[in-house]
Protein backbone atom coordinates (compact mmCIF):
# COMPACT_ATOMS: atom_id res chain seq x y z
CA UNK A 1 0.00 0.00 0.00
CA UNK A 2 2.77 2.47 0.91
CA UNK A 3 4.68 1.64 -2.29
CA UNK A 4 1.57 2.34 -4.36
CA UNK A 5 1.11 5.74 -2.66
CA UNK A 6 4.76 6.63 -3.21
CA UNK A 7 4.55 5.59 -6.85
CA UNK A 8 1.37 7.59 -7.38
CA UNK A 9 2.97 10.61 -5.68
CA UNK A 10 6.03 10.41 -7.95
CA UNK A 11 3.84 10.08 -11.06
CA UNK A 12 1.84 13.17 -10.04
CA UNK A 13 5.00 15.21 -9.44
CA UNK A 14 6.51 14.06 -12.76
CA UNK A 15 3.26 14.97 -14.57
CA UNK A 16 3.20 18.41 -12.97
CA UNK A 17 6.79 19.10 -14.02
CA UNK A 18 6.29 17.92 -17.60
CA UNK A 19 2.94 19.69 -18.05
CA UNK A 20 4.19 23.00 -16.60
CA UNK A 21 7.77 23.43 -17.86
CA UNK A 22 7.69 27.23 -17.49
CA UNK A 23 7.38 27.15 -13.67
CA UNK A 24 10.62 28.26 -12.11
CA UNK A 25 11.74 29.77 -15.42
CA UNK A 26 13.40 33.18 -15.28
CA UNK A 27 12.15 36.06 -17.44
CA UNK A 28 12.88 39.78 -17.45
CA UNK A 29 10.75 42.91 -17.73
CA UNK A 30 10.53 44.46 -21.21
CA UNK A 31 9.63 48.02 -20.22
CA UNK A 32 10.76 50.74 -17.83
CA UNK A 33 7.35 50.63 -16.14
CA UNK A 34 5.50 47.34 -15.59
CA UNK A 35 2.25 46.92 -13.66
CA UNK A 36 1.94 43.98 -11.27
CA UNK A 37 -1.65 42.97 -10.52
CA UNK A 38 -3.38 41.10 -7.71
CA UNK A 39 -4.78 38.57 -10.18
CA UNK A 40 -4.49 37.35 -13.79
CA UNK A 41 -6.65 39.92 -15.58
CA UNK A 42 -6.75 43.69 -16.19
CA UNK A 43 -9.85 43.88 -13.98
CA UNK A 44 -7.68 43.12 -10.94
CA UNK A 45 -6.19 46.16 -9.22
CA UNK A 46 -2.55 47.08 -9.67
CA UNK A 47 -0.61 45.86 -6.64
CA UNK A 48 2.54 47.84 -7.50
CA UNK A 49 4.67 48.58 -10.52
CA UNK A 50 8.32 48.10 -11.40
CA UNK A 51 10.28 51.10 -12.63
CA UNK A 52 13.18 49.13 -14.07
CA UNK A 53 13.62 47.64 -17.51
CA UNK A 54 15.32 44.19 -17.53
CA UNK A 55 14.45 43.42 -13.90
CA UNK A 56 14.60 39.59 -13.52
CA UNK A 57 11.56 37.67 -12.25
CA UNK A 58 10.78 33.98 -11.72
CA UNK A 59 7.59 32.43 -13.13
CA UNK A 60 5.71 30.56 -10.39
CA UNK A 61 2.27 30.10 -11.96
CA UNK A 62 0.36 30.79 -15.15
CA UNK A 63 -3.19 31.49 -16.24
CA UNK A 64 -3.76 31.86 -19.99
CA UNK A 65 -1.67 34.90 -21.04
CA UNK A 66 -0.78 35.89 -17.48
CA UNK A 67 2.20 34.83 -15.39
CA UNK A 68 2.50 34.93 -11.63
CA UNK A 69 5.99 36.10 -10.80
CA UNK A 70 8.27 36.20 -7.78
CA UNK A 71 11.12 38.68 -7.50
CA UNK A 72 14.32 38.86 -5.46
CA UNK A 73 12.44 40.24 -2.44
CA UNK A 74 9.94 37.32 -2.61
CA UNK A 75 7.14 39.67 -3.68
CA UNK A 76 4.57 38.02 -5.97
CA UNK A 77 1.98 39.25 -8.44
CA UNK A 78 0.60 38.81 -11.94
CA UNK A 79 2.05 40.22 -15.18
CA UNK A 80 0.76 39.87 -18.74
CA UNK A 81 3.15 37.87 -20.96
CA UNK A 82 3.47 40.84 -23.35
CA UNK A 83 5.47 42.59 -20.60
CA UNK A 84 8.03 39.76 -20.26
CA UNK A 85 11.22 39.05 -22.19
CA UNK A 86 13.51 36.03 -22.53
CA UNK A 87 16.57 38.28 -22.22
CA UNK A 88 19.01 36.97 -19.58
CA UNK A 89 19.18 39.59 -16.86
CA UNK A 90 20.34 39.99 -13.27
CA UNK A 91 20.20 42.46 -10.40
CA UNK A 92 22.71 43.25 -7.70
CA UNK A 93 21.82 41.46 -4.43
CA UNK A 94 23.45 43.86 -1.96
CA UNK A 95 24.95 47.29 -1.43
CA UNK A 96 28.55 48.20 -2.32
CA UNK A 97 28.90 45.81 -5.25
CA UNK A 98 31.99 46.49 -7.32
CA UNK A 99 32.16 46.27 -11.11
CA UNK A 100 35.60 45.56 -12.51
CA UNK A 101 37.21 46.16 -15.89
CA UNK A 102 38.23 42.46 -16.08
CA UNK A 103 37.03 39.20 -14.52
CA UNK A 104 39.39 39.43 -11.54
CA UNK A 105 39.44 41.35 -8.27
CA UNK A 106 42.98 42.47 -9.22
CA UNK A 107 41.69 44.56 -12.13
CA UNK A 108 40.61 48.18 -11.82
CA UNK A 109 37.22 48.72 -10.12
CA UNK A 110 35.00 50.83 -12.39
CA UNK A 111 31.84 51.37 -10.30
CA UNK A 112 30.46 50.84 -6.81
CA UNK A 113 26.75 50.00 -6.90
CA UNK A 114 23.77 49.67 -4.60
CA UNK A 115 21.19 46.88 -4.41
CA UNK A 116 18.62 46.07 -7.15
CA UNK A 117 20.53 47.53 -10.11
CA UNK A 118 19.46 45.60 -13.21
CA UNK A 119 21.75 44.43 -16.01
CA UNK A 120 21.66 42.41 -19.20
CA UNK A 121 24.13 39.51 -19.19
CA UNK A 122 26.59 39.57 -22.06
CA UNK A 123 28.48 36.45 -20.99
CA UNK A 124 29.55 34.55 -17.90
CA UNK A 125 32.66 32.56 -17.15
CA UNK A 126 33.61 30.77 -13.96
CA UNK A 127 32.59 33.04 -11.06
CA UNK A 128 32.10 36.21 -13.13
CA UNK A 129 29.56 37.78 -15.50
CA UNK A 130 30.07 40.57 -18.01
CA UNK A 131 27.03 42.84 -17.64
CA UNK A 132 25.71 46.07 -19.09
CA UNK A 133 22.85 48.52 -18.82
CA UNK A 134 22.35 52.01 -20.25
CA UNK A 135 25.09 53.53 -18.08
CA UNK A 136 27.39 50.74 -16.83
CA UNK A 137 29.47 47.99 -18.41
CA UNK A 138 31.86 45.59 -16.69
CA UNK A 139 32.49 42.38 -14.75
CA UNK A 140 30.67 41.40 -11.52
CA UNK A 141 31.13 38.35 -9.34
CA UNK A 142 28.18 35.95 -9.69
CA UNK A 143 27.84 35.81 -5.90
CA UNK A 144 26.67 39.46 -6.00
CA UNK A 145 23.92 38.77 -8.55
CA UNK A 146 20.38 37.35 -8.64
CA UNK A 147 18.72 36.32 -11.87
CA UNK A 148 19.29 34.26 -14.98
CA UNK A 149 22.96 33.51 -15.71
Amino acid sequence: MIKKKNTLFLILIFSFITINPSFGEMKSLKNKKTNVRLGPDITYPIKWYYKSKYYPVKIIDKHYNWRKIRDFDNDTGWIHISQLSNKKTVITKRENVLIFSKATIYSKPKYKLGQNISFVIQKCKNKWCLVKNDKIHGWIKKSNLWGDF
